[in-house]
């Protein structure tokens, strides 16, 4: 099938063809028909099966089909509400791209900017806003978004929407929408809770499922390394030495693993970014335009980038944190090998993640085969924490958790942490003062008037009762 045996109006049709778009893929193929009709659709397809054009080519043509020809504002006739902004901003070219000969206007508007600009782009008026919900609402509330108009209602990437804690955002949009419209409803994946939130939105949709997300591309080529923690920088390290590998996108599983990756990275000096929610939204950008135009070699993202991230000819990716969710795993390796192209997925498995690697084997219905011939093989022996903050230091990887190299050596000066602690470290006086505190506190009672405790006399704490043989018993200072 091509795209102009599709019901697709020439405008669009030769705007895809200046893509150089011929042939729809699977999820286009099934929605853009269904969504014609003005029928609700429910549509679950991997990230990178084309879901974006899947929406965008048959609301340009409705909204083109009912555009106003009397002239005036325009009003927001399409509200698609995605959960990044990096995913709105390419859901917005998208839009561009198809509709540059429709006349239609459309906007985005997300978060962690300045507002200014996307006000003034909404007083100009436009057709479809792409939104992420929390700018969305802010907007809302300044008065600057009328959802009164609403005729289609898309609701892209549900399952990542949830994960981020957006259902609350999305039920307030649902009480202001209007309720006849035609609602879209995209996500990679169909757990039970997606399902109950589609039948909450949904009127009698048509569902289409296009590769199920434990499929994996025959294109990618999988390969796991058992290897120690503390290891994982040298292994990324001696990866590299590999000329092939032009640009490699590193998965960690939190922010602060992925800038630790990048300063060592850039410490040997290997040319490299992280990405991640922390960034602001310039930092963001940037470093993805640097990746494409490999300037930068290495991109270090965490999981809410492994669904926005569309990268042409990408052929290498690494697990350098095996994701605890089957199913991530299945999105983070489709990073690669998109559209045909061959790709390399490596994994890092550690003694942690052995139970999470056995996950993915079973969803995936296959064995990852395991690179036995490498420098850094798990040892299968864990060494203290204390040994790690040893390491760390000698490495000079600062305060971290983990040893940036596993070959280090204790120096005589770190021979105290190895010793019993007692009143303190080495380079510590011993305690002469009388005030203890938890573990070093001692019975020993002080011979006091009436056996009762008494503070060391200082010039802020001394006592004001009565002196000399005066002193009644259990009367010190008032106590």
């Amino acid at each position: 099938m091509l795209f102009s045996d599709l019901p697709i109006i020439e405008p669009i049709l030769r705007a895809i063809s200046d893509e150089g778009y011929t042939t729809p893929t699977p999820i286009q193929s099934a929605a853009i028909p269904t969504i014609l009709k003005g029928r609700d659709f429910l549509g679950c397809a991997q990230t990178g099966t084309g879901k974006t054009a899947a929406f965008a080519i048959p609301i340009l043509q409705l909204l083109y089909a009912k555009k106003d020809p009397l002239k005036g504002k325009r009003k927001i006739k399409t509200l698609i509400v995605t959960p990044t902004r990096e995913l709105a901003i390419q859901i917005e070219e998208s839009f561009k791209a198809y509709g540059r000969y429709t006349g239609l206007h459309q906007a985005v508007v997300f978060g962690g900017v300045k507002q200014g600009n996307q006000v003034e782009r909404l007083r100009q008026g436009v057709d479809i806003l792409i939104a992420t919900p929390g700018r969305l609402l802010d907007l809302m509330g300044q008065g600057y978004i009328s959802l009164a108009d609403i005729d289609i209602f898309v609701l892209d990437e549900a399952d990542r929407m949830l994960d981020m804690g957006f259902i609350n955002d999305i039920k307030k949009l649902l009480k202001v929408i209007p309720v006849k419209r035609q609602t879209l409803f995209f996500s990679a994946t169909m757990a039970p809770e997606i399902m109950t939130l589609a039948g909450t939105i949904l009127r009698n949709p048509e569902k289409v499922e296009i590769t199920p997300v434990s499929t994996t591309a025959e294109t990618i080529t999988q390969w796991v390394y058992h290897i120690d923690k503390w290891s994982k920088n040298s292994l990324i390290v001696h990866l590299l030495e590999d000329p092939k590998i032009r640009n490699v996108l590193v998965f960690t599983r939190t922010k602060h693993g992925a800038d630790k990756v990048v300063k060592f990275l850039v410490g040997r000096g290997i040319v490299a970014e992280a990405i991640h929610g922390n960034k602001s939204q310039n930092n963001r950008q940037r470093a993805l335009s640097n990746f494409k135009e490999q300037t930068t070699r290495v991109l270090v993202a965490t999981d809410i980038a492994s669904r926005w991230i569309d990268i042409d000819e990408l052929e290498y990716m690494i697990n350098y944190d095996i994701p605890n969710i089957s199913e991530t795993y299945v999105h983070r390796i489709g990073r690669t090998g998109r559209a045909g192209a061959r790709g390399t997925a490596i994994s890092f498995c550690d003694n942690d993640d052995v139970a999470h690697l056995r996950d993915i084997e079973k969803l995936i219905s296959q064995k990852i085969p395991v690179v036995e011939d490498h420098p850094f093989p798990r040892t299968n022996v864990t060494p203290s924490n204390r040994e790690l903050a040893v390491a760390a230091k000698v490495a000079g990887g600062g305060r971290g958790r983990w040893s940036s190299d596993p070959r280090f050596t204790k120096s005589p000066r770190e021979d105290r942490f190895s010793s019993p602690r007692g009143e303190g470290h080495s380079h510590q006086k011993p305690r002469t003062s009388e005030r203890t505190h938890g573990a070093d506190k001692t019975s020993t009672p002080r011979s006091t008037p009436g056996g009762s405790y008494a503070r060391p006399s200082t010039p802020g704490n001394r006592p004001s009762g009565p002196k000399g043989e005066q002193v009644k018993k259990g009367y010190y200072g008032g106590r």
